[in-house]
C-alpha cells in the first residue's frame, strides 16, 4: 500500500545450518499464534544489523495478541 519495501546488500547468507539429529524443542503453541487474550502467547526474534563500527544485535519481544 505504501509502496515501501526491504533491501539486501550483496548476497544473502545463511547463518543458521540445523543439523537433523539434533534433537528439538516442542512446539508448545503448535503453530497456533493467535492467543485468546492478552499476556498469554509472547514471541521473540533476535537479528543483527550491519553498521559502520561493525555489528548491533538486536532483540524484539512482543505479545502476541497485540
Amino acid at each position: 500500500q505504501l509502496g515501501l519495501s526491504g533491501t539486501t546488500r550483496g548476497k544473502a547468507r545463511r547463518t543458521t545450518i540445523a543439523d537433523p539429529a539434533t534433537a528439538r524443542p516442542a512446539d508448545l503453541v503448535q503453530r497456533r499464534f493467535g492467543p485468546p487474550a492478552p499476556n498469554r502467547l509472547w514471541v521473540a526474534d533476535l537479528t543483527y544489523v550491519s553498521t559502520w563500527a561493525g555489528f548491533a544485535y538486536v532483540a524484539f519481544v512482543t505479545d502476541a495478541y497485540a
